[in-house]
């Protein structure tokens, strides 16, 4: 069995913490107004990654009040000496490179790497395989990007073959219109892809079971990214870690 891991989201707007439905904007749920207090919860409950998704920037506005949550949370995963997975919004060279000094351990590309796949490669070129991941977020199998508000017209096991060329390894699976919604994780999109492509796959979006959670494990992927069954006590951290 490959090494696993379960990665809590933490989703920034405007500095608080919360879940969308489906990607919407509109349709928002705020869990807290504090997320260092929330990554100190879930590393104290014994994550070793944490999943930060930065949703201001995504959107491409302004995201001064989540670059500070960002801050405090990588003060809390570096006390504890764990490690944070930051996306939204990383569209250059730069901006991963600021990332990664900062303090994140893994840098996470999506619109950037999905029109552009050459970036993908230099940014694996540049700082390695396993600080480097593509967020491959999908609407009826073909991938969304700008914050899942644009239709690229690519296919996720097209572009994950053209990814897995350049060099990146690591990616992150989405079908959106579960995420944020319990109905359950695609298991078999994530499980495609990885065999389509030869990539390690981090699933995402509808997790609402341990038994998913087991079950991505024994379909041999990379791990899960938890949201809303955590915020609302359907899943319990720990519970999940012992799987």
């Amino acid at each position: 069995m490959t090494a696993f891991t379960i990665y809590p989201a933490i989703d920034l707007r405007q500095g608080k913490v919360v879940r969308l439905r489906q990607g919407d904007p509109s349709r928002e749920k705020k869990y807290s107004d504090d997320p260092a207090a929330v990554a100190r919860s879930w590393l104290e409950a014994g994550a070793a990654w944490l999943h930060v998704v930065n949703l201001d920037a995504a959107f491409g506005e302004e995201d001064a009040a989540n670059r500070a949550a960002l801050e405090a949370i990588l003060v809390e995963s570096s006390r504890l000496e764990r490690s944070v997975q930051l996306g939204g919004g990383l569209r250059t060279l730069q901006q991963v490179a600021e990332a990664l000094s900062a303090g994140v351990q893994r840098a996470v590309l999506g619109t950037a790497a999905i029109e552009n796949p050459r970036l993908a490669a230099e940014a694996v070129a540049r700082f390695g395989s396993e600080r480097i991941a593509v967020a491959l977020d999908a609407r009826a199998g073909v991938l969304q990007t700008r914050g899942w508000l644009a239709d690229s017209g690519k296919e996720a096991v097209t572009m994950g073959k053209e990814l897995a060329q350049a060099g990146i390894e690591i990616v992150i699976f989405t079908n959106v219109k579960r995420d944020g919604t319990g109905a359950g994780v695609d298991l078999a999109a994530a499980q495609l892809l990885a065999a389509a492509a030869g990539l390690r796959v981090i699933a995402s979006g509808g997790v609402n079971s341990l038994e998913e959670v087991r079950r991505a494990r024994q379909a041999m992927l990379e791990g899960v990214i938890i949201g809303r069954a955590l915020y609302e006590g359907i899943i319990r951290l720990e519970e999940a870690l012992q799987c």
